[in-house]
């Protein structure tokens, strides 16, 4: 008897899945998230609509599981080193270093074209749609914070935080920054900036004594 072979049409629903992420962040990307349908985004991906429908029950949720794959994929090609999101945040005893290392990475991730058009048509529907943010926050960022949190707590547990600080908070100052320039455009995301922030941060402004 012949050998058994896989079927192939699991390998064209791959193919046709990966062809909805694309397209879905393509159209978002370049339309908006209000403008961007599942008409749309079926023709695009070279699909029958029935297809997307048959795996999703929503635009938003065809959007958002194109959005956190393209996430995992962005966190594992970064790697340990950048302190992917499946990674962690590295700890090598210098958190300063450390939070540099991640909050570097964290600007080219919003500097990257392939990245910012649908983080930014998300985040701005997230804002009027409280559905939709509330499922970006719970699926994407609340598990990249708690990374910062556990992060911030061994710092504590090492002497390099003061002991009645807030994890939650002191990630504020980090990611919010970040999240400001981005969002207003005001001025460029840079690595040197990412840098002042950590400084900013763990130093304080106020002079020392």
């Amino acid at each position: 008897m012949a050998p058994h072979k896989a079927p192939v049409s699991s390998r064209r629903s791959d193919r046709s899945r990966r062809a909805i992420y694309d397209a879905a962040l393509a159209l978002v990307g370049e339309s908006g998230y209000r403008r961007t349908t599942i008409e749309g985004i079926a023709a695009r991906a070279g699909v029958g609509k029935q297809t997307i429908y048959r795996w999703w029950p929503s635009k938003a949720a065809v959007l958002m599981e194109a959005f956190l794959d393209l996430a995992a994929r962005a966190a594992e090609e970064a790697g340990p080193q950048a302190g992917g999101a499946e990674y962690g945040i590295p700890d090598t005893g210098d958190l300063a270093a450390d939070l540099k290392l991640v909050l570097r990475a964290t600007v080219d991730e919003l500097n990257d074209p392939l990245m910012e058009a649908p983080t930014r048509a998300l985040t701005a529907e997230g804002i009027v749609d409280a559905k939709l943010g509330a499922e970006f926050v719970g699926k994407l960022l609340d598990p990249q914070l708690a990374l910062y949190v556990t992060r911030l707590r061994a710092a504590q547990e090492a002497g390099q935080l003061r002991p009645d600080a807030d994890p939650r908070i002191a990630l504020e100052l980090l990611i919010a920054p970040l999240t400001h320039r981005w969002l207003l455009r005001t001025l460029p995301l840079t690595h040197a900036y990412a840098d002042t922030i950590v400084d900013y941060a763990l130093g304080g402004l106020t002079p020392r004594s």
